[in-house]
């Protein structure tokens, strides 16, 4: 009699021989490092291209403050098997193409959580699954039974084109063009593992959306954003994409440029194909710092960039996928599982009248609505995975989405079912109003488990969130329209340059000790898929950030006019006058009077910068540097002031001055002879701190030195508004990098 199978024989006949192939592969470049045959850095990117990360690791605590939260969070599991690669464990990321999601696939992921993570499954801004706390041992199993359900980690995270996103009511808006989601489906398996993609500086990132005017694609900030468009050819209608090429966030956000009005359907797949060829031949390599696509597109300029493309296309071979899935636009559509109904009149709780308010919207097919799940902080539990997977069998079929706001959404409701489907909702938790208003606030991962956190973005966003829920009834309507984002670093992955009001996790020393502070960023906006970017205003203590919010949504309701958005307020009444009404809460009172401040939200530890102790002066000696520092903060603050008054030269010198007075701080502690002349502080910066890498913060390194070379270098020659917009952008994180590098040393100082 032969052995029963093991469970990789049961999987092997479910899985592509192709994935399969991939998965071995990289189990046994795994076990080469676990026996030192691999080198760290290869295996650094074999591991992050089959969606493995490192992940910060807190003696297992999560600092978000459960005490807001629907949901209460297990242990870890810490003692599952060997863990001989990582100190601790990990986080798995799981690419979910445009964010459609099965019920087999979804109770999967369930399991999955419970087996090898902290029982907690976690939604991204690029519409993936993240499962925290995970064994790098156990990631081989976890990928081949995903990949049994269809699903893929490959190149989830590293030098790769990540997740392909997309609106998550594509084919059921009724403001949409078309439905994106075949030409979505299409590029995202098209570029998965394509060999021209295999030899990018960074990622790349690909999204698609269905119209101009809503946030659903965020085509700004996408290195790849397409919009759905159509032109008439004698009486046919034929399809193609507005298509942009070049955003970014990050540190330093950086708007998509227009390649081409319109791309006809059958040049999509091709002209992406050359388009990451172009990147992967000509973007940065040595520098991480300026490896995006939008620093290509910046240095060539959208003429020479789009020569480029253009010549790189012509040159391809012919491949007969570029226009095989428009023989069938139809295998992506969805097929509803009861028919459409309406809401029949009766009297309704007031939690269910609430919930459909915010959360249920109608489709362009009659008698059916989507309806937003909305997940605190994009975390919900297996036993809620697998009560939403009954839900679907129930009332709508596999018609699951991801959301880019960490939510999920059901589609294909039939309205008539709303109340049944509230119910099962409500029991599981799941029920929660305020989707898409001021309360659905989004938040990176921040202190909680990435290793670049300054401040917990988590705990904030937990907090705003309990805040602006008890005020709810106190709220008019323009304020609860507007979007909250949280980031805990400078990388954005909060997207908070592109919220109404949005926040960047930051810290200052007061008295010696550190305190975390945010960056409060005013003037984004979301609709119009992500149409400008806001600015940094000032450093506020995070235990001050909600009565700010307050402050600032109870100006905008009092002194709107008409139906002024909050971008076109902000820009009426100017930065200066949002700074003056939240001065007062810049200030951080001693640790002896508030210890509170001290502290980060949901982390009861002392946000503390080291053994460093409090000095016995009645009174604290402030010297040059902190009076610099300061004096530079309110340089970029003005610059910003003179931009929106339309004056851009004197703006951008502003800005330069900032980056000149933070340099003259710095490099007047290491030699207090620097005097005024920008020559002698560029080069005293240079060879004081640039040099000898005292600047170098320890994840960004170097990167932000160099904006203050290129704008000594270049002069402040603001002739424009974007780009003297970048500069302000520029400065801020220059000066921001300036104040932990004294913070450091004087640290290093002992004080």
């Amino acid at each position: 009699m032969s052995p029963a199978p093991t469970e990789k024989e049961q999987l092997a006949s479910r899985i592509p021989a192709q994935l399969a192939r991939e998965i071995d592969i990289y189990e046994t470049e795994l076990e080469l490092k676990k026996q030192g045959k691999l080198d760290e850095r290869v295996f650094a990117e074999t591991r992050l291209r089959r969606g493995a990360y490192g992940q910060r690791y807190d003696n297992g605590q999560r600092h978000d403050g459960v005490e807001t939260r629907q949901i209460e969070y297990p242990e870890p599991r810490l003692t599952k098997g060997p863990n001989t690669l990582w100190d601790a464990p990990g986080m798995q990321r799981i690419k979910i193409p445009f964010g459609r999601l099965t019920a087999e696939q979804l109770e999967l992921l369930a399991d999955l959580a419970e087996e090898y993570s902290d029982s907690i499954l976690h939604v991204t801004t690029r519409q993936d699954i993240q499962l925290h706390y995970v064994h790098i041992e156990d990631t081989p199993d976890l990928m081949r039974r995903l990949a049994a359900v269809g699903i893929t980690t490959r190149e989830a995270c590293g030098n790769a084109v990540r997740n392909v996103t997309a609106c998550p009511t594509a084919g059921v808006c009724a403001g949409e063009t078309f439905d994106v989601t075949p030409y979505a489906h299409a590029l995202a398996w098209f570029l998965l593992g394509h060999p021209d993609t295999q030899a990018m500086g960074r990622k790349f990132k690909i999204t698609f959306s269905g119209c101009s005017d809503e946030p659903c694609g965020l085509t700004s900030f996408h290195d790849l954003g397409a919009i759905a468009a159509t032109r008439m050819i004698d009486v046919r209608v034929e399809r193609g994409f507005e298509l942009y090429v070049g955003g970014g966030l990050g540190s330093v956000p950086q708007a998509a440029k227009l390649f081409d009005e319109f791309v006809p359907e059958t040049e999509l797949l091709p002209l992406a194909q050359a388009i990451c060829r172009v990147f992967a031949r000509l973007g940065e390599k040595n520098n991480r710092s300026r490896a995006r696509m939008k620093f290509l597109v910046k240095k060539l300029g959208i003429d020479e960039f789009r020569r480029l493309v253009r010549e790189e296309r012509a040159g391809l071979e012919p491949d007969p996928r570029w226009t095989a899935f428009l023989a069938d636009l139809g295998a992506t559509d969805e097929h509803p599982l009861r028919p459409g109904s309406r809401l029949p009149p009766a009297q309704r709780s007031t939690a269910f009248e609430r919930f459909r308010q915010t959360n249920v919207k109608r489709q362009r097919q009659s008698g059916y609505v989507t309806v937003k799940l909305t997940l605190p902080l994009g975390d919900f539990t297996p036993a809620q995975a697998r009560a939403v997977a009954d839900v679907m069998r129930r009332f709508t079929g596999d018609t699951l989405r991801t959301t880019v706001d960490q939510n999920l959404l059901l589609r294909w409701v039939s309205e008539g079912d709303l109340p049944e489907l509230f119910s099962a909702l409500e029991g599981v938790g799941l029920a929660e109003a305020g989707a898409d208003t001021i309360a659905d606030v989004t938040s990176c991962p921040g202190t909680d488990t990435c290793k670049l956190g300054i401040s917990s973005s988590r705990g904030l966003a937990g907090e705003l969130r309990r805040h602006l829920a008890l005020a709810d009834t106190e709220l008019a309507e323009p304020a609860r329209e507007l979007r909250i984002k949280c980031s805990g670093c400078f990388n954005a992955c909060g997207q908070h340059h592109a919220a109404d009001i949005g926040f960047l996790g930051v810290s200052r020393n007061v008295g010696g000790r550190r305190v975390p502070h945010f960056q409060l960023v005013i003037g984004g906006q979301w609709k119009h898929n992500a149409g400008s970017f806001g600015l940094a205003i000032g450093a506020i203590p995070s235990k001050n950030v909600p009565e700010a919010v307050q402050r600032i949504t109870r100006r905008y309701v009092a002194a709107r006019q008409d139906d002024e958005s909050f971008r076109d307020f902000v820009t009426r009444i100017g930065r200066k006058e949002i700074r003056a009404m939240i001065e007062d809460l810049t200030r951080v009172p001693p640790y002896e009077v508030d210890p509170s401040y001290y502290s980060d939200f949901g982390d009861p530890r002392e946000y503390t910068i080291g053994d460093m102790g409090v000095g016995e002066c009645a009174g604290e000696v402030v010297g040059f540097a902190e009076f610099g520092l300061a004096a530079s903060e309110r340089e970029v603050f003005e610059a910003q002031v003179l931009l929106d008054q339309g004056d851009p030269r004197n703006a951008s010198s502003r800005a330069y001055s900032a980056m000149l007075q933070a340099a003259q701080a710095l490099a007047r502690r290491q030699n207090d002879s620097v005097g005024d002349d920008p020559d002698e502080i560029v080069q005293e910066f240079k060879k004081q701190l640039y040099d000898t890498k005292l600047f170098h913060d320890p994840y960004a390194g170097g990167k932000f030195a160099h904006y203050l070379f290129k704008a000594h270098r270049e002069g402040p020659n603001g002739v424009s508004h974007e780009s003297t917009h970048q500069l302000i952008e520029e400065a801020q994180l220059f000066v921001e990098a300036a104040h932990q590098c004294y913070e450091r040393l004087s640290r290093g100082a002992g004080g």
